[in-house]
């Protein structure tokens, strides 16, 4: 199937799958798609992803399911060749489900599972819907009715899932795959394992193969920690994120290696008193699409968390087909452009802050030494997997206790201190949070009630931070250029209007046109 030619899925009554486009996909098995549904094969009694290199199924033995819970409970296996734990996250927000309430609250639902890392393990489906703030009735009927599963057998797949996945990549203890999965003990694991894949774990773990995914890809000594394998669909641009990331690498948290396609750094997860701190490698292994992560075993009561960080900061879960059509045209020579996001809001505030109204590269000068000074060394945690990760970056309650004169000696200018300060203590404070799934509008509105903080920067944030497809901030001088609208009186109106075409892909729209800016720079030279 050509590239610019999208194909719809859905039937027309909006919730069940054309099984004919499916069937189309699959016989192609083409990797836009993985994630997008799942095939039930009556015969076997397993379902799969589209990109299964199986023999292809006969039309009539097939059904189609937009979820791995759905074909679970419908009494399909897992297939342990394609490892549909592995597929991408189903794909956000389209244009049709904009101003649809109910689609917004099933993707915040399970954007709230995601961002809330191993602690979702443990949840009930009363405790889903608190953190929701919707009633226990009203998240089942809303499952129910949008995606025909209810919450408690989504969250049962899940789990199996997760589980599935550290049991076949990881040498993590029976018992602490059952732990961290959400399950109560050992016994209640492998009776619901048993019950529904037909397998114990230990028998999984011992006749996996690792065929296909992992297949020729290296695995590091034991002693590293752990390694997980994080598919995309293609197409990614693989050196223009590695790029994008490269020109911001921050000295003493984070390397970043173009020619081999890695990202490593220090990392922090989980509150102050059950923080974990360990590093993370990712590596893109473009011929599989997919990304290995290693992940050191000090992190390892955060696996999920760091997978979802590293999933986000390089956008995996995002669907190529929804928004290439769209921009392709607008940007020619752009396909597979991602859009890179964060591993910590804090964070990445931090250096939108520091990056106002500078180079890219005299902020991270700036950025370098508050780290340098504020943050904590890496020593105690042992030799890192490449040089260079020196220092964790300090946490919203550290940096709120320092005292304006500190940043100032850093040479960070007193607007900027000012900003600095006031995030800190509103994250500090839990009064803020910077993270997919957190309000918008709340989000946007409190950023910029901080003095120092204005209409781009809160985009900015919104745009990496948050996850959100259509941020757009109308003033920025590089969209300007990119637009014709440099010297345009009303420039910034005139973006804004123009950018109306690319709704609710303006984020991905922006970091196309900063891209094509550049180009041209680099064209000139």
């Amino acid at each position: 199937m050509p590239s610019h030619t999208p194909l719809s899925l859905s039937a027309p009554n909006g919730l069940a799958l054309d099984a004919v486009a499916c069937y189309r996909v699959l016989q192609a098995r083409d990797a836009r798609f993985d994630g997008h549904f799942f095939t039930g094969v009556r015969s076997t009694g397993i379902y799969c992803r589209p990109v299964c290199k199986v023999r292809i199924p006969l039309a009539k033995n097939c059904r189609f399911f937009a979820l791995p819970a759905q074909a679970e409970a419908a009494g399909f296996r897992p297939c342990l060749r394609c490892r549909p734990e592995l597929a991408p996250a189903a794909p956000g927000l389209s244009p049709w489900s904009m101003q649809d309430a109910g689609a917004l609250l099933v993707k915040q639902a399970f954007e709230l599972l995601d961002t809330a890392g191993d602690a979702s393990a443990q949840w009930t489906v009363s405790r889903w819907a608190r953190r929701m703030g919707i009633s226990e009735r009203h998240l089942r009927r809303l499952m129910e009715e949008r995606l025909h599963v209810a919450p408690l057998q989504y969250l049962q797949t899940r789990r199996l899932l997760q589980a599935k996945q550290w049991l076949t990549d990881t040498q993590l203890p029976i018992r602490e795959v059952a732990q961290r999965s959400g399950f109560g003990s050992v016994r209640r694991f492998n009776a619901v394992f048993a019950k529904h894949y037909r397998l114990t774990p230990g028998a999984m773990r011992t006749s996996h193969t690792r065929r296909d995914t992992t297949a020729a890809i290296s695995s590091p000594a034991p002693a590293a920690g752990f390694t997980v394998m994080l598919p995309y669909r293609p197409p990614l641009d693989a050196r223009h994120l590695m790029g994008f990331l490269h020109q911001r690498a921050l000295p003493g948290v984070e390397v970043v290696d173009l020619a081999e396609l890695h990202y490593a750094r220090s990392l922090r997860v989980g509150p102050s008193a059950h923080r974990c701190e360990g590093w993370m490698l990712a590596r893109f292994v473009p011929d599989k699409a997919l990304v290995q992560l290693q992940i050191s075993a000090s992190l390892s009561p955060a696996l999920l968390e760091v997978q979802g960080m590293c999933r986000r900061l390089l956008d995996l879960d995002a669907d190529p087909l929804a928004y290439e059509p769209l921009l392709a045209s607008a940007f020619p020579g752009t396909e597979g452009m991602r859009l890179p996001g964060a591993v910590d809001g804090f964070e990445l505030a931090v250096r939108a802050i520091l990056g106002q109204q500078v180079t890219v590269a005299a902020a991270r000068t700036l950025c370098a030494r508050l780290v340098a000074q504020f943050g904590l060394a890496t020593t105690e945690h042992g030799p890192m997997p490449v040089p260079g990760m020196s220092h964790f970056f300090p946490d919203a309650a550290r940096i709120a206790g320092v005292p304006a004169s500190a940043l100032g000696a850093l040479g960070i200018v007193r607007q900027r201190q000012t900003a600095i300060l006031g995030l800190a203590r509103a994250m500090a404070q839990c009064d803020l949070r910077l993270e997919p799934g957190a309000p918008l509008e709340r989000t946007l509105e409190r950023l910029q009630s901080i003095e120092g903080i204005g209409p781009w920067t809160a985009q900015y944030i919104a745009m990496r931070a948050l996850r959100w497809p259509d941020a757009f901030p109308p003033g920025d001088v590089a969209l300007h250029k990119a637009l014709g609208l440099a010297h345009a009186p009303r420039a910034k109106a005139l973006a804004q209007a123009a950018s109306q075409v690319w709704r609710p892909w303006r984020s991905y729209a922006t970091i196309r046109a900063w891209q094509s800016v550049a180009a041209t720079a680099r064209a000139q030279i």
